[in-house]
């Protein structure tokens, strides 16, 4: 269980890192030029590492019950999630809703699985990395205040972003389901 809670820690950390302690950043930044980014992309790679690791090989401390039918619920939250960190990088009408899709895709994430996994390291992980992006929103906003909508793109873009959506999505299901529980249930 440390193993994991240290990587959810370094993943905060990582992100963290520039708009909390900016003078150290930048500090580190005018040392190592470009480098300092590929220093902060291995912290975030560690994490991750640790976070599977630490999830992985955590005893199961069951927390609370989840009905079945919530995976249903489950897997329309995460299509909704890809559908919203495709809005990062869209060029659709539906990219000017949201200041933050990416990160309001990466809440919706945590959320869909919290509703279907009710033990203590699933609690610490998805527990810990929405906290991380509900925090991350305001840091944002308060460093970068002036924000401008983009202008809405045309709505042939939001067709590709739903297109390519439901591919990714369901590459991610076939993939959860060979490495984990299947979220389209048995085969």
């Amino acid at each position: 269980m440390a193993v994991l809670v240290l990587g959810v820690a370094l993943w905060w950390a990582a992100h963290l890192f520039k708009r909390m302690l900016p003078g150290p950043r930048a500090l580190i930044a005018e040392r190592l030029g470009d480098a300092s980014k590929g220093v902060i992309a291995l912290m975030l790679l560690l994490s991750v590492v640790l976070m599977v690791i630490g999830y992985r090989t955590s005893d199961f401390v069951p927390v609370y019950e989840t009905p079945l039918w919530l995976r249903h619920v489950n897997n329309l939250l995460m299509f909704v999630s890809v559908v919203l960190f495709g809005m990062g990088a869209s060029k659709g009408r539906m990219r000017s809703w949201l200041r933050h899709p990416m990160l309001t895709g990466f809440i919706v994430w945590a959320v869909a699985h919290l509703l279907v996994n009710g033990d203590l390291s699933s609690l610490i992980l998805f527990g810990g990395l929405l906290a991380w992006a509900l925090v991350e929103i305001p840091v944002i906003n308060a460093a970068e205040p002036g924000w401008v909508r983009p202008a809405p793109g045309p709505a042939k873009g939001d067709v590709r972003l739903l297109l390519i959506s439901v591919a990714v999505f369901v590459v991610i299901g076939l993939i959860h389901g060979w490495i984990g529980p299947s979220p389209f249930g048995a085969p």
